[in-house]
């Protein structure tokens, strides 16, 4: 039976095509260049803007004193551990949607499915990731964290653990859009996010606006308050734009479909099994800075919090890799999947060498932004972060291939083995280079960072290599010739 209901818009424009297919062009280097430069860019602003977000958060806590700030930041490093890899792991909706384009125009009842089956999945997995948090505390104090510690960052994480459904179903309403070309939308919609989650902490935390003062619990408050207003704005763009209208992605919202749920399942599980594998490489790295220094550990927290920002374009250029890549391995086009592939990298590479360049150039003015550097007091942090500012220039280049590799290769749905190849990299010559640098040699902190450059490195070379075999190992498939929709 078909699942489209009877009030269904028309299927096609004025010259037969869906709109969304004649704005993916198969042809030519140009056209894929600025394709996945319109999908990428809004994206990555997006990821930089959603880490002014959680910026906010610190910016409020922090003026409640070390104690909160110190327990709400325990609480906010496993919640978006699990959390962020959840997220990752629903967004394989965007590679499936892509792919039902390109395979046919025809694609509205097979994209409501991939979105119903991908909100199912969020509500599912946000309850499973809900009840994990809930043992915040025996996680901390199993990890050796003090118990006064342990408790406060339970206190808030009781209330910021219900921001987990709506952040999933938002995350899958943003693939949604990216993969129809309406990418801006997250971009618009996270930066009125910053606004609603600073006015919610400005109100919450201190009892501004006629709110009660509710201190570290008022911002947890905040974080819900901004999650459910992102998955209801998202509900309001796409009811407002003609294009996402058409496939009326809420009709029978109630009814199962339990092959493409597995499919999500097989598909984003190695996914998110990969996010937490580089999410425990940083997060492990921090426990050894900890062990070696204060300053050690300050000036990685700010080298660290420098990289990531710079990784967010990359990121955001990998997520346009996972639409393009798929949409033409639907369409079984062998050509147009190289092109994809090879645009986005090239692009990635670009970018990661221009931020490499201005680490490598003006460390001391890139650290400036985050602390002051001429107080005596941060002196030996500032010294330490430089150098680790050094490192993380060394390894821009090798960390947006490998975001991208991957991106890529989730575009041809090909998930299980780079998890292997991403779990082996981060953890054996990862890992093992910083345990062994950071403790048996003279490098401590410095060698720590250069286990970070030896481990996406090998991930770099496992990926890309993969994705260079792509035709050898038949992951596109077999069929040469584009499919002609229709």
């Amino acid at each position: 039976m078909s699942d489209a209901p009877a009030s269904l818009p028309p299927l096609t424009s004025g010259d037969g095509a869906l709109p969304e297919l004649r704005e993916m062009p198969a042809n030519g280097w140009r056209d894929e260049f600025v394709a996945t430069f319109r999908l990428s860019w809004p994206l990555a602003l997006a990821n930089l803007l959603q880490m002014l977000i959680w910026a906010i958060d610190v910016f409020f806590v922090a003026r409640l004193g070390e104690f909160e700030l110190a327990a709400s930041s325990l609480a906010v490093s496993l919640f978006s551990i699990l959390v962020w890899g959840t997220i990752t792991l629903v967004s394989m909706v965007a590679a499936l949607i892509s792919a039902e384009l390109g395979r046919s125009r025809y694609a509205i009842a097979e994209v409501r499915r991939s979105v119903r089956m991908g909100m199912w999945l969020s509500a599912i997995c946000g309850v499973l990731v809900m009840l994990v948090l809930s043992q915040t505390e025996a996680i901390l104090l199993a990890a050796g964290q003090r118990p006064d510690l342990a408790a406060r960052a339970f206190d808030y994480m009781a209330i910021v653990l219900w921001s987990t459904v709506p952040l999933l179903m938002a995350s899958v309403l943003r693939n949604f859009v990216s993969a129809l070309g309406r990418p801006i939308f997250a971009t618009a919609i996270t930066a009125l996010a910053i606004g609603v989650n600073a006015l919610g902490n400005y109100a919450l935390v201190f009892g501004n606006l006629g709110a009660p003062a509710l201190g570290l619990e008022g911002s947890a408050i905040a974080t819900i308050f901004t999650s459910i207003f992102i998955l209801l704005a998202y509900c309001v763009a796409i009811e407002s734009d003609r294009r996402l209208r058409r496939y009326v992605i809420w009709g029978r919202f109630w009814r199962p479909e339990w092959d493409r749920l597995r499919e999500l399942v097989v598909l984003g599980t190695p996914v998110f099994f990969t996010t937490i594998a580089e999410a425990g490489l940083f997060g492990g790295a921090a426990l050894l800075m900890g062990l070696i220094g204060d300053s050690e550990l300050a000036g990685h927290t700010i080298a660290l919090q420098i990289a990531a920002f710079a990784f967010q374009v990359p990121f955001g250029v990998s997520q346009a890799a996972t639409i393009r890549v798929g949409y033409f391995y639907g369409a079984r086009d062998h050509e147009a999947i190289k092109r994809a592939g090879a645009v986005a990298l090239l692009m990635a590479v670009a970018f990661m060498a221009f931020t490499a360049s201005l680490m490598v150039l003006m460390p001391d003015t890139i650290l400036g932004l985050y602390i002051d550097t001429s107080k005596s007091t941060n002196a030996a942090m500032t010294a330490f972060a430089l150098q680790y500012i050094v490192i993380a220039a060394l390894f821009q280049l090798v960390d947006g291939l490998q975001v991208v590799a991957a991106g890529a290769l989730r575009g041809l749905q090909d998930t299980r083995v780079p998890m292997w190849m991403a779990i082996f990299s981060y953890w054996v010559p990862g890992f093992g280079t910083s345990y062994y640098l950071g403790f048996y040699t003279p490098l401590e902190g410095t060698g720590i960072w250069i286990g970070f450059a030896v481990g996406l490195t090998f991930a770099t070379l496992l990926l890309t290599g993969r994705w260079l075999m792509r035709e050898r190992l038949e992951l596109a498939g077999r069929d040469t010739q584009p499919v002609q929709a229709g």
